[in-house]
């Protein structure tokens, strides 16, 4: 697929990750409320446009911070075993607790360090939250978004989240109808099958790696 036609997807779930984003210095004076699927993304996105614009500078020159941020921060908000056990699918159920933990570390290092670049020029103006409608008592839920690109058009970004003991967090985005976590689960199965789970880390985990989902619907 061309450079071109993955731009859109990418800088769309590049967004939509950073409203997950909270970052160690906004931890302090601001705390995101996993009380309710809209409460969880949208303290969370105030308190990561205020870290971002404090430090856009700083993250333009040396991306090592950004990448810091994300790995440190994304994790309490972001469920990332359940979303890597949809993944994977029955190649999970398959793997050991070491191939697993391998797995969803390698994995979202790469994953984040592909979409990393795109948070920096990243800003709050380009969101509009759309009117949740969703049962209190539910114990899954769906927040909608439009993001707005460079070119003025809108893409539909909605956030999948579960509630945990933990509290709410989000799970997968599904961007134009395409859910990363069934894109990234239709890339992955072949290959496991033909070249097994061990190959598929290895190749996650080589340095500079980037994945990105080829599934398109």
């Amino acid at each position: 697929m061309s450079t071109r036609k993955l731009r859109a997807p990418v800088l769309a779930f590049a967004a939509a990750c950073a409203l997950l984003l909270v970052s160690l210095d906004a931890m302090a004076t601001a705390v995101v409320d996993t009380s309710g699927p809209e409460q969880l993304i949208k303290t969370a996105s105030d308190a990561m446009l205020k870290d971002i614009d404090s430090n856009r500078a700083a993250y333009r020159k040396d991306r090592t911070g950004l990448y810091k941020l994300v790995d440190t921060v994304l994790l309490p908000n972001f469920d990332v075993n359940f979303a890597a056990q949809q993944v994977l699918g029955k190649h999970w159920r398959m793997a050991d607790d070491a191939q697993r933990t391998r797995f969803v570390k390698a994995f979202y290092r790469s994953l984040l360090q592909t979409y990393g670049d795109a948070l920096v020029d990243f800003t709050g103006d380009r969101i509009k939250f759309l009117p949740y409608v969703g049962d209190p008592a539910a114990a899954r839920a769906t927040v909608r978004t439009e993001i707005r690109r460079d070119g003025g058009s809108i893409v539909k970004v909605n956030y999948s989240l579960r509630k945990t003991e933990a509290g709410w967090k989000a799970w997968d985005v599904v961007i134009e109808g395409i859910s990363y976590v069934k894109s990234f689960q239709e890339d992955f199965g072949p290959e496991v099958d033909q070249n097994g789970l061990d190959a598929l880390i290895q190749r996650l985990e080589a340095p500079g790696n980037a994945v990105k989902p080829t599934h398109r619907g």
